[in-house]
């Protein structure tokens, strides 16, 4: 048998894709089924039409299963007006939704579900319900809002990035800061993360705690990524992460995915921006805005050195113009007030000196009033001293009739002084006698 006889006799892709067309969409079994899912990547187009994203995730929170669906213009006003009716909430992406769906194939586009119908009643979404609860959890510990209000730096400048080296998203932020049309000066620094799967949070909090560690260096953390589906977005919807920006000391501005995208970072960070390249827009409004206040500061400086200046001239000129006049005004009032002084210099000094006369031959008076009384005193405490003195003498003591003893050059004032056989002399106010002690 030859080779080319070997060759199998194969079908055209487009016929093979009918021949899927008309299993699937023949199948009973997969028309009108009630499936429950949780929707994500939802958008709408011009026409109206409503297309998303089914999923279902394990009890990890992985992604295990995945259709495109489509909800048609027409069946999608209703659905969606008797959703929000029923439970209060927008139908968005995130949301756990008990759906009946039909499967069609189309052998161009492809495997596609067709949402006919959808239960109201159905609960929210793990990931919203989540979502919720991390919030929850940071309202009741006191730190959603401790980012949001840290004060900004009039110009952040010293910027921390935290996103994928080589991302899209990070090249966009770039590109703008830096192509900046007023050649705004800023200094970014990358700390690589991964920003889609399992690794997302360790490697986000890991970014984190290395500027943290470094935190007088920078003015403010910039988180972007770029767009991707919602359910891509996941990881950021996690309380460790939430928390650890929530109480970062510094302002946090959060660009991840698309305006439609919303995390739980989106609730805690400093400043949320739609896009990265919203991001790097958002920092560079606030270098624009310093430089129209410096511009405005520096007019207001001119302006003013300006009026001062010429207010200063105006000045000049006029005391010029005055000098000649208040000199000659000043010279005249001066001359008429020296010849004052002088017609009043011979009164006043004769009126000084009878004064000084008069103050002196008070102070002579008072002078010879101090010495006598001092003299009185005087005299008084000398006859007083002397009067004592006459008291105290000892011929007055003899003559009232006391005596004084003596042995040898020695007086005696002590009988236990004396021995039997001692010669004394006794001294009278009137003459004196010899006597021996018995």
């Amino acid at each position: 048998m030859s080779k080319a006889t070997d060759t199998p006799q194969g079908m055209t892709l487009s016929a093979f894709n009918a021949l899927i067309e008309r299993l699937i969409n023949g199948e009973a079994i997969l028309q009108n089924q009630w499936v429950i899912a949780e929707t994500s990547d939802l958008r709408l187009n011009r026409s109206g039409h409503c297309y998303l994203e089914l999923i279902e995730k394990d009890g990890q929170g992985v992604t295990i299963a995945r259709v495109g669906a489509a909800i048609w213009a027409n069946k999608y006003r209703t659905l969606y007006y008797d959703f929000q009716q029923a439970t209060g909430q927008t139908l968005a992406s995130g949301m756990k939704v008990l759906v009946n769906v039909t499967a069609t194939y189309h052998r161009l586009y492809g495997m596609k579900v067709i949402i006919n119908d959808l239960d109201p009643n159905y609960t929210l979404g793990d990931m919203a319900r989540q979502r919720q609860e991390i919030i929850n959890r940071l309202k009741a510990e006191g730190i959603l809002d401790m980012n949001k209000e840290l004060p900004w730096p009039d110009v952040p400048q010293r910027i921390a990035i935290i996103s994928a080296e080589g991302a899209a998203g990070y090249g966009d932020f770039m590109n703008q800061l830096q192509g900046n049309p007023y050649g705004l000066q800023f200094y970014p620094c990358l700390f690589h993360a991964v920003m889609q799967g399992d690794q997302t949070v360790p490697t986000v909090v890991a970014a984190l705690d290395r500027i943290n560690r470094h935190i007088d260096l920078f003015d403010c953390v910039v988180i972007i990524r770029g767009g991707g589906s919602t359910s891509d977005l996941n990881s950021f919807d996690n309380y460790d992460l939430a928390s650890t920006v929530a109480q970062f000391p510094i302002p946090i501005i959060v660009g991840i995915g698309h305006e439609r995208d919303v995390t739980v970072l989106d609730d805690v960070a400093s400043i949320r921006v739609k896009t990265p390249t919203a991001a790097a827009e958002w920092l560079i409004q606030c270098g624009t805005a310093a430089l129209s206040r410096l511009n405005e500061l520096q007019e207001a400086v001119v302006t003013s050195v300006r009026d001062t200046v010429s207010q200063a001239r105006e000045q000049l000129a006029y005391f010029t113009s005055m000098i000649p006049a208040t000199a000659r005004r000043i010279i005249d009032t001066n001359r008429i007030r020296l010849d004052n002084h002088a017609r009043n210099i011979p009164v006043a000094a004769t009126n000084l000196i009878a004064s000084q006369r008069t103050r002196l031959e008070r102070a002579i008076e008072r002078i010879g009033d101090t010495i006598r009384r001092a003299m009185q005193r005087e005299q008084q405490r000398l006859q007083a001293l002397d009067d004592k003195a006459t008291l105290l003498s000892p011929v007055n003591t003899l003559r009232r009739g006391y005596a004084l003893v003596r042995m040898g050059d020695k007086c005696v004032t002590d009988a236990a002084q004396l021995h039997p056989g001692d010669q004394v002399t006794m001294q009278f106010a009137e003459g004196a006698a010899d006597a021996t002690v018995n």
